[in-house]
């Protein structure tokens, strides 16, 4: 599974990719705003988008809106991990088609489980 992350904070980059190799998952690119984001998924195979919320030039919801309304990877699973916790913004990620949404921090199997049930959502 190739995993793109999306985070301007280049130390929180490195904390996903971490945690996605303690859990196997070590085919990992990464982007530090939804506009460079989108300009690799133009170019690269992506099977799971791991996006902040919080990102200078496109936003993680501008991202987000951006992927599900575009047919030709609208279907990559896309999972939110940000401080963005206030139940408005939650609830506008689950509007935009947001896979799954996680809060920082997070433990590995937090993130695990986010994969987890992001992937099999989009699997149906």
């Amino acid at each position: 599974m190739r995993v793109l992350v999306v985070d301007d904070f280049a130390t929180m980059r490195k904390i996903v990719r971490n945690v996605l190799k303690q859990i196997n998952l070590e085919n990992a690119t990464e982007a530090e705003n939804g506009k460079q984001a989108l300009d690799l998924l133009k170019k690269e195979e992506i099977d799971l988008i791991i996006s902040d919320w919080n990102m200078p030039e496109m936003t993680g919801i501008e991202f987000l809106r951006a992927c599900k309304s575009d047919p030709k990877i609208s279907h990559i699973p896309f999972i939110m991990v940000t401080a963005e916790a206030h139940k408005e913004s939650v609830l506008e990620a689950i509007k935009a088609g947001v896979d799954n949404y996680i809060t920082k921090p997070f433990t590995s199997d937090k993130l695990q489980d986010a994969i987890n049930k992001a992937t099999a959502k989009a699997a149906k």
